[in-house]
């Protein structure tokens, strides 16, 4: 489908979200078991609740406004997603694969922050009332996963990541 009309590119949009929702619910869990902190492991499980809520909700856009979603994969969420399964295959378990789990998790908020932030005008732009209230619902959980992340890694986990020397072992303190 070309996109040539503003609900076109709504459409387009909220298929790209749908997908890289998708991809985030099976990344999730991988990504709590990965983490060695076990705050970091708890919002990871948490924000897998979370979006399995926000894939619910787009579900609801597309049976109110009766449209039918393209069939498509994100992406900028797969390379995201690959970029997590890089830094499990080769970072250590511990606080450095932790801070790097941290920072991906918020390159993925980031990218979902815009597109809900996108979907939001485009909705109110074409009178998706409705559509603009579950949107905004889930912009606004994806903006609090994002500030819980940074004070993840304010409270200790970047902290603790960085007290690793360079040869790899915990630094000792003076």
């Amino acid at each position: 489908m070309a996109v040539k009309t503003m609900e076109d590119l709504f459409i387009h949009e909220l298929s790209d979200i749908y997908s890289a929702e998708k991809q985030m619910t099976k990344a999730l869990p991988r990504l709590a078991r990965a983490a060695e902190n076990p705050d970091l492991q708890a919002a990871f499980t948490a924000h897998l609740e979370e979006t399995q809520g926000q894939v619910e909700r787009i579900d609801q856009i597309v049976e109110t406004l009766e449209i039918k979603l393209k069939r498509m994969k994100c992406a900028a969420m797969e390379g995201l997603v690959d970029e997590s399964k890089e830094v499990i295959e080769e970072v250590e378990k511990g606080p450095v694969r932790d801070a790097a789990l941290i920072g991906g998790a918020q390159k993925a908020e980031h990218y979902e922050i815009a597109s809900y932030g996108t979907l939001c005008e485009i909705a109110k732009q074409l009178g998706y009332t409705a559509a603009v209230d579950l949107l905004k619902q889930t912009l606004a959980e994806e903006k609090a996963t994002d500030e819980k992340l940074t004070l993840l890694a304010q409270s200790g986990a970047n902290a603790k990541a960085a007290g690793v020397a360079k040869n790899g072992k915990a630094a000792k303190s003076a």
